[in-house]
């Protein structure tokens, strides 16, 4: 869960920029920047802000969208017959060994 969001002018932000990063990174803070009063950009970690524009990708909306369409239609298994699927899969690859 993500805290409220932070306003800071942002000639506080420029003289006080390594910090106000370190908070967004570390502590996963948002920060609204301001111009008079006014917000004109956001901070947030790079790791949400990859997901963010991951999103964004029309193909992750479809494989998301078709996910959701099988949840509806009943078409899903648990975690434990996923693991064991894999785990059964794994097994039956046969292990390539390297010539000398």
């Amino acid at each position: 869960m993500h805290s409220i969001p932070t306003r800071l002018p942002l000639t506080k932000a420029r003289v006080n920029l390594g910090a106000v990063v370190k908070r967004v990174h570390l502590n996963k803070e948002y920060v609204i920047l301001e111009k008079d009063g006014i917000p004109i950009a956001g901070l947030m970690d790079i790791d949400e802000f990859e997901d963010y524009l991951e999103a964004r990708d029309p193909k992750v909306r479809e494989a998301i969208a078709e996910s959701n369409r099988d949840i509806k239609a009943g078409k899903t298994r648990s975690a434990e017959e996923f693991i064991a699927e894999i785990r059964a899969r794994s097994a039956r690859k046969p292990v390539r060994r390297r010539r000398a």
